[in-house]
């Protein structure tokens, strides 16, 4: 989604330092609800916000077909709607929201440059970082085929509509079992698709799945493709034992499919100056928004992975914002 740059090589260093640069008090790099919520709080503070949305404005939420989890929409919203609803309040407040995506990144003076679109150059007083992290897929033709049809990465936010149905897990770590487990409560039946012959989740998670009645781990299966009608799932076609003796080809009956192979976080052209974990999402002072960079904030699933919830997205939007305007406030008291 936000395309990593080295803006180290000369050619490229070349190219990125010849555009003059936008002076701006608030820079938000990134949409979704946590990009949006902190438009809104930084226009109301008076912090003349520019956001530039990415490649996906509106962020994850856009694929998704129906959100029933978010407060304020008792008869529940379609993802587009509700990101374009945020938008709009930010808009009001007078949030200068652009099209473009960021591309590189310097922080390493106390005025923070990033690159729009390898030539324009922001110099913000503050950066808010909102690229939010991209679900990781098989890469099969029919995730896209079925997608918003029976294909989620996010058992938590779809789970709810296949209550008393069957449904399908792929992955072998703590975040299958933990999805497969809720699913369980939810759902008649979940088949846990097991690439190995083994969890690579924890001993605790991977002893929980066992004794749950209404999962089936299915060991070294291996998903070949989604059967479906009319742009919704009916099922999967697995290889048991690919590439070994006695390879065979079976499908299951099911209604969804979760993928649960984890999440990549968009942070790759900050990741010379911003601490991120092993995985890549960006570390914050505890109770905070505050990155290792003195007026660098992050918020929503950048630096989130653990709940990775729309809700909880806007609200570290908040909280990115209001560190922002405090930061700006001792900085020219």
């Amino acid at each position: 989604m936000f395309k990593p740059l080295d803006i180290k090589e000369d050619s490229q260093k070349g190219n990125l330092h010849s555009t003059n640069a936008e002076k701006v008090k608030c820079l938000i790099i990134g949409s979704g609800p946590a990009g949006y919520t902190a438009a809104i709080y930084a226009s109301r503070a008076n912090l003349n916000p520019v956001m530039y949305e990415g490649l996906q404005p509106g962020g994850q939420l856009t694929t998704t077909t129906e959100v029933e989890n978010f407060p304020g929409y008792p008869e529940g919203v379609t993802g587009p709607v509700m990101m374009e609803d945020l938008k709009k309040q930010a808009e009001r407040f007078g949030a200068d929201i652009r099209w473009g995506m960021a591309t590189a990144a310097d922080f390493s003076g106390n005025i923070h440059k990033v690159w729009i679109d390898d030539n324009k150059l922001i110099e913000a007083e503050t950066v808010i970082i909102a690229t939010g992290a991209t679900a990781k897929y098989l890469g099969l033709e029919d995730e896209k085929k079925y997608a918003g049809g029976g294909v989620s990465a996010c058992a938590t936010c779809d789970g709810f509509f296949y209550r008393g149905k069957d449904v399908a897990v792929v992955g072998g770590g703590d975040t299958a079992a933990e999805e497969a487990m809720y699913l369980a409560g939810l759902c008649r039946k979940v088949y846990l698709i097991v690439r190995r012959d083994e969890l690579r989740a924890s001993k605790v998670m991977a002893e929980r799945v066992a004794k749950t009645q209404n999962v089936e781990i299915l060991w070294k299966h291996q998903t070949k493709g989604l059967l479906g009608n009319n742009g919704v799932v009916e099922g999967a076609v697995l290889l048991k034992n690919k590439g070994e003796a006695g390879e065979e080809e079976i499908k299951i009956e099911i209604d969804g499919f979760f993928l649960a192979i984890g999440h990549k976080p968009n942070s790759d052209i900050f990741k010379e100056y911003i601490h991120t974990d092993e995985v890549g999402y960006i570390k914050t002072i505890p109770g905070t928004s505050k990155t290792n960079v003195p007026g660098v904030f992050a918020c929503g699933d950048v630096q989130d992975p653990v709940y990775r919830q729309a809700v909880t997205a806007a609200g570290s939007g908040c909280m990115a914002a209001i560190d922002a305007e405090r930061y700006l406030s001792e900085k020219h008291s």
